[in-house]
């Protein structure tokens, strides 16, 4: 993340961020049951719970069963961390999500992906960097966004690479990111503070 004095602002995202509408529950209208499911949502025990599990919050019941599978794809999945984070911030670029992108930035650091490769990210599956096996996985989430199936093309060439599992995952995945993606930005779900911009070269053009 970014500090001192060049905090990206609203205007670098090529979209415009939207305006919170909803704001985050705030503790004293929580439930002991729905404040314990937003203690194990937390990334570190130092962290604050994220805006966005605080304002799915005011939907208790759906917030436990979503954050459990959200769980399973995030850290109990079958797909490596590499390919995982490089679907979900291709998905949040896609959907203009500048939380869920801001977030996914720093998981896609943290398990090896470049701060270059993020930026060929904004750039799509046709980056001439780009690896084959990293290229059909952004055509992937790029065939799911628009036409809501993988291509016969890229799905023969993920089928010599993936077990059935993992296949399923994929389209899952790609499907939570959407998810969360159309509540943050429906919801106007705030970053936790105005520093939590990754540095404005990763987010390339207006794509």
């Amino acid at each position: 993340m970014t500090d001192g004095e060049n905090h990206p602002q609203v205007a670098d995202w090529p979209h415009p961020i939207p305006p919170r509408r909803l704001a985050p529950l705030p503790p004293e209208e929580r439930d002991p049951a729905t404040e314990e499911v937003l203690e194990g949502l937390r990334f570190g025990r130092d962290q604050p719970v994220g805006n966005l599990f605080t304002t799915v919050a005011h939907h208790p019941r759906l917030l436990k069963r979503w954050s459990a599978m959200g769980g399973i794809l995030l850290f109990r999945g079958e797909l490596s961390g590499r390919d995982r984070e490089l679907v979900i911030l291709r998905t949040a670029w896609n959907c203009r999500a500048h939380y869920e992108w801001a977030h996914h930035v720093d998981f896609a650091r943290a398990v090896g992906i470049s701060d270059q490769e993020i930026g060929w990210v904004t750039e799509g599956p046709e980056s001439a960097g780009w690896a084959a096996e990293d290229a059909v996985l952004l055509r992937a989430a790029d065939e799911l966004h628009l036409d809501a199936r993988i291509g016969d093309a890229a799905w023969a060439q993920l089928a010599e690479r993936y077990s059935p599992a993992q296949l399923v995952e994929l389209c899952m995945l790609v499907g939570q990111y959407h998810l969360v993606a159309f509540a943050l930005n429906s919801l106007g779900v705030q970053l936790e503070s105005p520093g939590d911009w990754p540095d404005p070269s990763l987010r390339g053009g207006a794509g």
